[in-house]
């Protein structure tokens, strides 16, 4: 296998961080909108969870971007 192959293979497989990082945002929100849900006066106490919860799932996102486009365009082929 060349390098230019294994440098896709490796940005495709990075791409899926993305997919995990959109998963994680979707049951961060939902958990939350449940248990507001549930106990409305007890929502605006985890709002700031909320916020963190979904900052450190989308940067873990955005890492992922970054490698796969690292391995795209700076790799030397």
């Amino acid at each position: 296998m060349d390098a230019t192959a294994a440098a896709y293979i490796g940005a495709g497989l990075a791409s899926l961080g993305m997919l995990g990082a959109a998963i994680g945002v979707g049951i961060i929100f939902g958990n939350f909108l449940s248990g507001a849900m549930r106990n409305p006066s007890a929502a605006p106490g985890q709002f700031g969870n909320l916020i963190f919860g979904f900052a450190v799932t989308e940067a873990l996102g955005i890492f992922s971007f970054l490698i796969a486009i690292l391995l795209l365009f700076v790799v030397p082929k």
